[in-house]
């Protein structure tokens, strides 16, 4: 059934305020947003993720930076504001925190003094910097009963999910091979593998679960990188290596699974996908738009025009507009974590979700250091790059 905006945005609203809970109305929360202007900013305005929530009041938000944090206070109607978010936790006695800035470095302290605190919260992706934060950040939450939701917005769309019930129904027949690319633009090779590579990650698990091993291959200006090519990335996000980057997953059931990002001088950035290949047919996700393009080629042999094929729509998609990306691209996202602290369940997209891309770009990391295949999960928790670099 085709779905236009405005039924999909009462129907996310309603869902937002009602679901799982008798009475809705006698429950409401109070938010907080912790941001950076200098240090990873709001990442996709997730200071304005609640805007569509009748039931959640933006209370206060911190930032240390006085121009920005009176501007994106008027942005989202915070009340009252603070220069130093630690003193906005000890002090507003919130229900829930959003964790904005991009940059990873500090998310775990974030995430760690606001389970403290005993918020529920919504964050910007990446998750962190490597495992040990990770698995760090999944026990405070986790041990305190909490819920924590991830920015992954392109999975947590009505498109995705319904490729995936078509693809669970068996519309491509049995998966055989998944691949995508990063974005390939200025960041391509290991910056790729982190900030966009996570989004696909996240979808790859989706579609065909958790991953096994992990091999790649990395090189840097066209050699193989070496321990002095290690750097950080254009924003704070780790130590990097590289400028291309080939990995190779293994799934249940022999399927593989790859990831490949390059630079190159005439990289137009928009090839960032991924791609179901199965024995009947294969289908394309592109989220290189606000939300994704999804196409599907009914053929076996995946070749448009050579038997008379093309690419088409998938059957039955829902329509899905985003008018305006600053309030309504993670309204699935929100409604889905507000469903999930009413009703007490892991959220759709949860930190162990995030856990789980951290572990599979590690697994590039220490692969390509290791000079072979590695299991996953990772033994070693510790960054790849920096026991290499040292």
């Amino acid at each position: 059934m085709s779905v236009t905006r405005r039924t999909f945005l009462t129907a996310a609203a309603a869902a937002g305020v009602a679901a799982g809970t008798a009475g809705a109305q006698e429950k409401t929360y109070k938010a907080v947003v912790i941001g950076d202007t200098k240090n990873g900013g709001y990442g996709h305005d997730l200071h304005m993720v609640f805007q569509h929530r009748a039931d959640v009041t933006i209370a206060a938000l911190a930032d240390p930076d006085e121009e920005g944090r009176a501007k994106h206070a008027a942005e989202c109607g915070a009340v009252t504001t603070y220069a130093d978010w630690r003193e906005m936790l000890a002090k507003e006695q919130a229900d829930i925190a959003i964790v904005a800035p991009r940059w990873t470095p500090p998310h775990k302290d974030y995430v760690l003094a606001c389970a403290e605190a005993g918020l529920h919260g919504f964050m910007e992706k990446p998750l962190c910097v490597d495992l040990e934060e990770a698995d760090a950040m999944v026990e405070a939450v986790e041990s305190r009963g909490l819920k924590w939701a991830l920015a992954h917005n392109f999975r947590m769309t009505p498109l995705v999910a319904h490729v995936k019930q078509l693809v669970d129904d068996g519309l491509l027949g049995t998966i055989v091979e998944v691949r995508t690319r990063g974005k390939e633009d200025a960041r391509a090779g290991g910056e790729d593998l982190v900030v966009l590579g996570c989004h696909l990650f996240d979808m790859m698990c989706y579609f065909i679960g958790d991953p096994l091993w992990c091999m790649s291959d990395i090189t840097h200006n066209g050699k193989p990188a070496t321990p002095a090519d290690v750097r950080e990335a254009t924003e704070p996000l780790g130590p990097i290596v590289g400028n291309r980057i080939n990995a190779m997953y293994g799934f249940d059931n022999g399927i593989a699974g790859h990831f490949s990002s390059m630079y190159t001088k005439d990289g137009n950035g928009a090839r960032w996908a991924l791609n179901l290949y199965g024995t009947k047919g294969c289908i394309t996700i592109n989220l290189n738009r606000v939300a994704p393009v999804i196409k599907y080629l009914d053929d076996s042999i995946w070749h448009a025009g050579a038997r008379g094929s093309a690419w088409v729509d998938p059957p039955g998609m829902p329509e899905y507009v985003i008018d305006d990306p600053h309030t309504q691209t993670y309204i699935p996202n929100i409604t889905d974590l507000m469903d999930a602290i009413a009703n007490d369940r892991e959220p759709a997209c949860s930190l162990r979700h995030g856990r789980r891309t951290i572990e599979m770009v590690q697994g590039v990391w220490a692969s390509y250091v290791a000079g072979c295949r590695v299991a996953l999960p990772l033994a070693d928790r510790a960054h790849p790059l920096k026991n290499w670099s040292a």
